[in-house]
């Protein structure tokens, strides 16, 4: 995928491709979702691109993430803390430009009142938060579970726009993405961002990647709406959507932020730009907030790019990540060698 992404013409070597399709469609989508391993499947739709991942972008998540550093991840606190948060930023970020002189303005302001943050930083400032959220190799697909680990009492899903970057810069396509978070540990410290992030199955990317052709391109998705859906086990039920009309950088903005003279990515990158949607919804005792449970269904979509629907579990639980870059260099020398090969 990461050498088909380099291609100026990548959408038309798909379309023109002559053979007939080794799998059908419907049936990758179902053994994908009633998780039969034992049949072919839908994976990640990358292979060697690096995942990376742009942080509050929008003013939804960027309040979320100072309530959850004053609240030093005790979700208990998040109520009190998000009213008194509110109150004083008031409506006045929603139209500002990150960097601009009136940030700044705000930026004084808060800070006068002992309110400034690191992730206002990043909010409002002149650079965007950009961090690795994955390994190569490390992210799961469509219909694997995602993994929560034990040691979290309130996390949450982080539905977001993926694009796909060749190795010179260029978008060449995009897909969705669940960027899960541990709260009660980013909110400890931002230090611990790697711990909150960055677990086994904690990366969800798919259903597929949607090339640029034709009349979709860059600009169909500037105001794309991304809907969030999580059903529990318990009958729990959490709706919510948001557009990317909201983002408060533009997409060119984040990808020369992580790729540039000072960053290079010779197999290209998969870039998270940035959780439309952070969940407040109570889901136990009042003021609690959400936090997510095993087995709950999570459903991002957006009307361009399909549906990515994962199962949430205990990521002690889960499979472990054992097909690595020396697994792939084992696997494709067997296949030249004409061994029967085998993918572990």
């Amino acid at each position: 995928m990461a050498e088909l992404m380099d291609h100026e013409d990548a959408a038309e070597l798909v379309l023109q491709a002559s053979h007939e399709p080794r799998w059908n469609l419907a049936e990758l989508v179902e053994s994908s979702l009633d998780g039969n391993r034992n049949r072919p499947h839908l994976l990640s739709p990358i292979d060697l691109q690096v995942v990376k991942a742009c942080g509050v972008t929008f003013v939804e998540s960027m309040v979320e993430r100072v309530i959850e550093e004053r609240c030093a991840g005790d979700s208990r606190r998040a109520a009190e803390v998000r009213k008194t948060v509110t109150g004083v930023l008031g409506g006045s970020l929603d139209t500002l430009r990150p960097g601009s002189g009136e940030a700044q303005e705000v930026k004084k302001l808060l800070s006068a009142q002992g309110m400034w943050s690191q992730y206002l930083e990043v909010g409002l400032g002149p650079d965007p938060e950009v961090f690795t959220k994955a390994p190569v190799m490390s992210s799961v697909g469509f219909g694997s579970g995602v993994g929560i680990p034990s040691f979290s009492s309130w996390n949450n899903p982080e539905p977001e726009l993926v694009l796909i970057v060749d190795s010179g810069g260029k978008v060449r396509g995009a897909t969705l993405g669940n960027d899960v978070n541990l709260r009660d540990v980013e909110g400890r410290s931002a230090l611990l961002l790697g711990m909150a992030k960055d677990n086994n199955a904690s990366c969800a990317i798919g259903p597929l990647i949607r090339l640029f052709h034709r009349d979709f391109t860059l600009n169909s998705l500037r105001t794309e709406e991304i809907t969030l859906t999580v059903e529990g086990a318990d009958g729990y039920r959490l709706e919510g959507r948001n557009s990317l009309a909201r983002i408060s950088r533009p997409f060119e903005e984040l990808i020369a932020a992580a790729r540039g003279s000072h960053h290079q990515y010779p197999d290209g990158f998969a870039l998270f730009t940035g959780t439309l949607f952070a969940p407040t919804q109570d889901r136990d005792a009042e003021g609690l907030g959400f936090t997510h449970k095993p087995g709950d269904v999570v459903t991002i979509s957006s009307p361009h790019l399909g549906a990515l629907i994962n199962r949430t579990g205990r990521t002690e639980d889960m499979d472990p990540w054992t097909f690595g870059i020396t697994a792939l260099f084992s696997y494709l020398s067997q296949l030249e060698m004409g061994a029967p090969a085998s993918s572990g």
